[in-house]
């Protein structure tokens, strides 16, 4: 169906207003007629259809009713409130009546209220004439009260003087404080002229109040009054410039004075003056050693000063014994600090590291002597200064250390040259060196130089691990340096021998004392470890033992040499060959060497015998291998063998009754060498030399030195044909072809030197083969 304009202008406004209302009635029409046809769908419920309408009938004016009621009280409500309304507007508009009359009997007024704020400016006035008046007296009084006060003050009665002051600042600090609040800041210039005598009272005050702190140890045990006195003006001055500091509106002159922390400053700088002046310090060995002693004494005495007398005359908020335990502490840092920048020798920096690190601070003293210091009884345990910290660093502790052991290297060097010096004499006196019980030489080198070293470790180890595990490394560093230079002192002595050989007379057993003294060191070395669990001798130190050894070693075997070198130089020959004594002549001179060299210890004997055997194995194959002589025939041939297994035999034995084992010997050479010589068919050479070369394969020619356990350099890896040459040559009957072919052989058969092979021949020079001709006599071509 349509809607008609009207009705469309009628429901608009509703459906405008209320859009919420129209779904709610078709919602509610639609659920009413859902349920009417579910009811009334049978026939048998239409019967029940009368109830149900008037059933329905009922409750609608029921609701209506109650809509009604509602209605009502709502409307009564707003009628009585819209009254309200109507009454609170005339009240406010009698309101606004009277307000407006009130303003303008203000307005009418205002010449009468400039009558009243004169009348206010004129009673201000009054009460201020009314105040000055009042302190009138104590203005006038005031230059009096100054030289009142100032008496006070000359005669020490301190309370009453500061009370006096007290009242004279007051009153200024009143008048300008009065001033401040008008804005006259102009006038108080005046003001404070006028009472310009309270800067001369207060510099007067505070000059007899530090005079008295700065005595207050001495004060305490003899006038506590008097230092009572000065403590409760502190504490006085303390509270006032509390009071205005919470104040801030207003700061007198002069204040804060801050007398307190001004207390504890002079308490500071007596502390400081009386002891810990570094000028006045001796700071050689003795002079410290007093200083410090003293320290203590006066330390410990003032503290207990401090502990039983001075905290009895404070407050306990000053918490003096703390304070005064800081300051000492500061104070004795500074104090050492100032003294470690001296150049301070090897006691005196024993003394500090000691006193600072066990006296200062140990309960047990490192010096049986010394008494406790902090740790004494009688401070404990209200003195702790383990809470302080240490007196010096761990840095300064570690560079004053090092500062010790460059000084005690110093002193060690000094005392090793001496004793240097002292043995170098000695090696040129006209009697032997002393003997042990065992008939060794010896000296007393070592004995002094490991004491020396032994005693400087030990002092060390009484003040730190650190500080004796450096002296130790220090100590090894200059027993080094020391053998280094006890090195150069043998060659010294060597090159003067060479000069003049009875010069010094008794330079084998002196020579042999210096290889007992290295041994005797080297043993000795072990026992200065700090830890006795890790005693071992250092690398480089080791290798200085061994070159020292050696170097005396070499000088010994030079001197061997020389006695054996004339011997040497008649061989071979001719009468060598058929009988000579030469080399019974050799085995007398090792005779007579190896009874020098019982006077060494067994592993030195041992050492020089095997270099001897070897030494004179070297002479001997040098001087076959010289060229001087060739077989010229098979008898000869014979012969030489002869002579050579029986010159090798008497050596071999000579040395195995020294003690020298045959497998430790290296005369076989010489026996190797004669069986070359002794081979009747030249064509087996190839296979005999093969057999020689495998044992020694080190035939090759010499690079330097005489002695085989003195070659430095590293022989070739190839052996060369130079000996196995010279050895043919000596037979006197291979032909070219035999060299040839020995040689060509040797080429395809390289040998190399095995690790533990001692060298025989590559320590023999082979003589230089001779030009053919030259031209002129002087130059060769």
């Amino acid at each position: 169906m349509g809607m008609s304009a009207e009705d469309e202008h009628t429901m608009s406004p509703k459906d405008e207003e209320w859009p919420e209302a129209e779904k709610a009635e078709k919602l509610a029409r639609g659920a009413a007629l859902k349920w009417a046809s579910g009811v009334f769908y049978r026939p048998e419920k239409l019967e029940a259809l009368g109830q149900y309408r008037s059933r329905e009938t009922q409750r609608n004016n029921s609701i209506q009713s109650r809509l009604k009621s509602t209605v009502q009280s709502y409307l009564e409500g707003a009628s009585a409130g819209l009254e309200q309304l109507r009454s609170a507007a005339k009240e406010v508009q009698n309101v606004c009546q009277d307000l407006g009359a009130a303003r303008w009997a203000l307005l009418d007024s205002a010449d009468h209220f400039q009558i009243l704020q004169q009348m206010r400016a004129l009673m201000a006035e009054h009460v201020q004439l009314a105040s000055v008046v009042k302190v009138l007296p104590q203005l006038f009084s005031v230059h009096e009260v100054f030289s009142h006060t100032l008496q006070l003050l000359h005669e020490q009665h301190l309370l009453e003087a500061h009370a006096e002051l007290m009242m004279l600042e007051h009153l200024r600090d009143d008048i300008l404080f009065q001033l401040h609040l008008r804005g006259l800041s102009s006038a108080q210039g005046t003001v404070l002229s006028y009472f310009s005598g309270l800067q001369e009272l207060n510099e007067s005050l505070a000059k007899q109040l530090w005079g008295i702190v700065g005595r207050s140890l001495q004060l305490v045990q003899e006038d506590p009054v008097l230092f009572v006195s000065a403590v409760r003006i502190i504490e006085r001055e303390e509270k006032i410039d509390d009071t205005l500091l919470l104040d801030a509106t207003f700061l007198p002159p002069g204040r804060p004075k801050g007398w307190r922390q001004k207390f504890y400053c002079i308490l500071q700088e007596t502390i400081t003056g009386s002891h810990f002046r570094t000028a006045c310090v001796d700071t050689t060995g003795p002079g410290l050693s007093r200083h410090l002693a003293a320290l203590q004494r006066d330390v410990v005495t003032e503290l207990h000063v401090v502990k039983d007398l001075m905290v009895q005359c404070v407050p306990a908020h000053y918490n003096i014994l703390s304070i005064c335990t800081a300051m000492y502490h500061q104070a004795l840092t500074s104090h050492l600090q100032d003294i470690l920048q001296e150049d301070l020798d090897k006691q005196a920096l024993f003394l500090l590291l000691e006193w600072v690190l066990h006296v200062y601070h140990s309960p047990v003293p490192l010096l049986s002597s010394s008494p406790e210091m902090m740790s004494h009884p009688g401070l404990l345990p209200e003195v702790d200064v383990s809470a302080l910290g240490p007196l010096i660093s761990p840095e300064l502790v570690d560079q004053t250390e090092r500062k010790y052991v460059v000084k005690v290297k110093a002193s060690v060097l000094e005392w090793m040259q001496r004793t240097l010096e002292v043995e170098f004499k000695e090696w040129f006196r006209e009697e032997e060196p002393e003997t042990d019980h065992q008939g060794f030489f010896q000296s007393a080198l070592p004995v002094i130089v490991v004491q020396m070293l032994n005693e400087n470790i030990r002092v060390a180890s009484l003040i730190t691990g650190s500080l004796q595990q450096k002296v130790y490394s220090m100590a090894m560093e200059e027993l080094e340096a020391f053998l280094g230079r006890l090195r150069e002192a043998l060659v010294q002595c060597g090159k003067e021998h060479q000069k003049d050989r009875t010069i010094p007379k008794y330079y084998i057993p002196y020579l042999l004392a210096v290889l007992n003294n290295n041994l005797a060191l080297s043993s000795s070395v072990p026992s200065l470890h700090p830890n006795t669990a890790l005693s071992e001798v250092p690398v480089s130190l080791r290798a200085a033992l061994d070159r020292t050894q050696r170097k005396a070693c070499q000088l010994l075997l030079e001197e061997l040499l020389l006695d054996l070198q004339p011997l040497c130089m008649q061989l071979p020959s001719r009468k060598w060959l058929f009988g000579s004594q030469l080399v019974s002549s050799i085995c007398e001179v090792i005779d007579k060497y190896a009874k020098d060299f019982s006077h060494v210890r067994k592993p030195i004997f041992m050492l020089l015998l095997m270099e001897s055997e070897r030494l004179v194995t070297s002479q001997y194959l040098r001087a076959l291998m010289q060229k001087k002589m060739v077989c010229k025939s098979e008898e000869e041939r014979s012969q030489l063998c002869n002579r050579l297994l029986q010159d090798a035999t008497q050596l071999q034995e000579l040395f195995h009754g020294l003690g020298l084992d045959r497998s430790q010997q290296s005369l076989e050479a010489v026996l190797a060498l004669r069986e070359l010589i002794c081979l009747k068919d030249p064509a087996l050479l190839s296979l005999e030399v093969l057999g020689f070369i495998t044992k020694y394969p080190d035939v090759r020619p010499a690079k330097d030195g005489v002695m085989g356990w003195l070659h430095l350099g590293s022989p070739p890896a190839l052996p060369s044909d130079e000996h196995v040459s010279t050895l043919l040559d000596l037979r006197g009957d291979v032909s070219k072809e035999v060299r040839h072919m020995v040689l060509e052989m040797m080429a395809q058969h390289p040998q190399a030197l095995p690790e533990s092979y001692q060298p025989i021949f590559s320590i023999i020079l082979i003589p230089a083969p001779e030009l053919p001709f030259c031209l002129r006599k002087g130059k060769c071509a």
